[in-house]
């Protein structure tokens, strides 16, 4: 019978914030790309299993942090409402995504570091 040995791992997460408040961070940015995906806040909320009231409410605190709105919505009407992804909010999805790379490199050069270290 073969011993298990015991395997460490090293996890983290990453936010960004501005006055106090989280700006965008790991769900806010799939929020943002499934708008973009579907050019709705509703439907990006409910392929999240999320309320409209939520996703609205991070959408409005992300837009509300942000020096340029995120996300721009449409009301309804003739030709329906609808949502798309500014230009910042291209760019936060961009910085988001790059900040948790590296974050992901980090974390894995640390758990090689512990493992070496346990042994």
């Amino acid at each position: 019978m073969k011993k298990s040995k015991d395997r460490y791992t090293v996890n983290g997460r990453i936010w960004v914030e501005n006055r106090g408040e989280t700006y965008i961070g790991y769900g806010r940015v799939i929020l943002l790309e499934l708008i973009k995906k579907y050019g709705s806040i509703r439907m990006a909320a409910r392929s999240m299993d999320m309320s409209y009231r939520r996703a609205w409410e991070l959408v409005e605190s992300m837009n509300r942090l942000s020096k340029k709105k995120l996300v721009e919505t449409r009301t309804g009407g003739r030709s329906g409402g609808g949502a798309i992804i500014t230009d910042e909010g291209e760019r936060a999805i961009k910085l988001f995504w790059s900040l948790y790379g590296d974050l992901k490199i980090f974390l894995k050069e640390e758990e090689k570091k512990q493992a070496e270290t346990v042994k």
